[in-house]
C-alpha cells in the first residue's frame, strides 16, 4: 500500500505494519518497529518512531496533528527497554508527546500533554491538556490528572467517559472520511 507524501522507514530489519483500513495523514513519519491497527488515524504531521524499541497503536485510536509517540530502548536499569503502547479506542490530543509508556484501552492524554518513561494511563482516565506525567506514575483507571508535575484533580464520571467514547468515533469517521479524499 502506498500513502501520499508519508515517510515509511525501515530500521534495523523492522518495517512498520499498518492494517490497510487505517488513515495515515500526509506529512506523517513511521520509523521502525510500528504496528498500527484497524480504523486507527494518525493526523497531519505526526511522528512514531520505533528504531529501538516498539510502537504498538491499538484498533481504533487517533493521534492527532503534530504528535510525537517514541520508546526508548535497552538499557542496564531495564533490559527490556520501554516500548509505546497504545490500547484501543485511545483518544490522543493535537501535539502531545508520548514516550515508552503505556495508554489503556479508552484512556485520553490532552493537548500537548507528555507522557514520559514507564508512566501508565488506565482505562477511561485523562491526562489534561499541557499536563506533564513524569517517569514512572500511573494513572488509575476513571481519574483526570493535571499541571506540570501532573496531579490527581478528580474522578471521571459516566457521562464524561461516554464523551471520549464519541470523541473515538468521531475521529474513525473522520478518518475515513480524509483517507477518500486523499485517495480520490
Amino acid at each position: 500500500m502506498t500513502y501520499k507524501d508519508v515517510t515509511l522507514v525501515s530500521v534495523n530489519g523492522k518495517s512498520p505494519r499498518i492494517h490497510p483500513s487505517a488513515f495515515i495523514a500526509p506529512g506523517c513519519r513511521i520509523i521502525g518497529d510500528v504496528v498500527i491497527g484497524e480504523d486507527v488515524s494518525i493526523w497531519y504531521n505526526c511522528v512514531l518512531r520505533a528504531d529501538v524499541s516498539q510502537i504498538i497503536v491499538g484498533a481504533r485510536s487517533n493521534i492527532q496533528d503534530g504528535s510525537v509517540i517514541h520508546c526508548d530502548g535497552p538499557m542496564p536499569s531495564r533490559p527490556q527497554g520501554y516500548p509505546t503502547i497504545i490500547g484501543e479506542d485511545v483518544l490522543i490530543g493535537h501535539m502531545a508527546m508520548v514516550h515508552g509508556c503505556e495508554l489503556a484501552d479508552r484512556a485520553f492524554v490532552g493537548l500537548k500533554a507528555t507522557v514520559m518513561n514507564g508512566c501508565t494511563i488506565g482505562s477511561d482516565a485523562m491526562l489534561a491538556a499541557g499536563a506533564l506525567l513524569t517517569e514512572n506514575k500511573h494513572i488509575p483507571s476513571r481519574e483526570l490528572w493535571a499541571g506540570s508535575p501532573a496531579r490527581r484533580v478528580r474522578d471521571i464520571d459516566d457521562a464524561q467517559a461516554a464523551g471520549m467514547q464519541v470523541g473515538v468515533a468521531h475521529y474513525v469517521l473522520n478518518g475515513r472520511m480524509h483517507k477518500a479524499a486523499i485517495d480520490g
